[in-house]
């Protein structure tokens, strides 16, 4: 996911470019599990400052459901937009040290190549649910037995309770 911006820097501000992505990004987090490719549209337009990068990216990632623990497959929809800052000055060529509030990621390198790969990671991993389900229905795993009540029924016998309360239970 690396672009050469170097024409598209010396352009004028409002110049874009558009690019469809078709990207295998396996091995871009040690802890995600990418199973499909990284696809879909970005613009990258010239700013006054940088080069501003957009785009609606779809891929699907393989996660436990916190439920009943199974893998399963996610697709995840995520929209990207980011500033990215040149490194070196586009017509002197003089290295531009990196303000306070800049992002070593959100930059260009010396050779004027823009690169997606650490922001895609960020954003894939923000689009992620805390609680991964692999469906709303699933019923999880019982909390005596473990058996994953999705596919087997519990073997655990159903306690009766304090029989003080017997009485109590039958109104119900």
């Amino acid at each position: 996911m690396k672009f050469n911006v170097g024409q598209l820097l010396k352009s004028a501000v409002g110049t874009s470019r558009q690019y469809d992505l078709d990207e295998d990004i396996v091995g871009v987090d040690q802890d995600l599990q990418i199973v499909e490719p990284l696809v879909g549209k970005i613009r990258l337009l010239r700013t006054s400052d940088g080069i501003l990068v957009t785009g609606r990216l779809h891929t699907g990632v393989r996660l436990p459901c916190r439920r009943c623990l199974r893998l399963f497959t996610l697709p995840v929809d995520f929209d990207l937009e980011e500033n990215f800052h040149p490194s070196a000055g586009v017509t002197t060529g003089a290295a531009i040290p990196i303000g306070d509030a800049e992002d070593a990621a959100t930059r260009t390198d010396g050779h004027r190549i823009l690169d997606l790969t650490e922001v895609v990671r960020q954003n894939l991993l923000l689009a992620l649910p805390i609680s991964p389900l692999c469906s709303p229905l699933c019923r999880g795993l019982c909390p005596g037995c473990g058996a994953d009540l999705n596919t087997e029924p519990c073997t655990c016998q159903s306690e009766e309770g304090d029989p003080r309360l017997a009485v109590l239970r039958q109104l119900l």
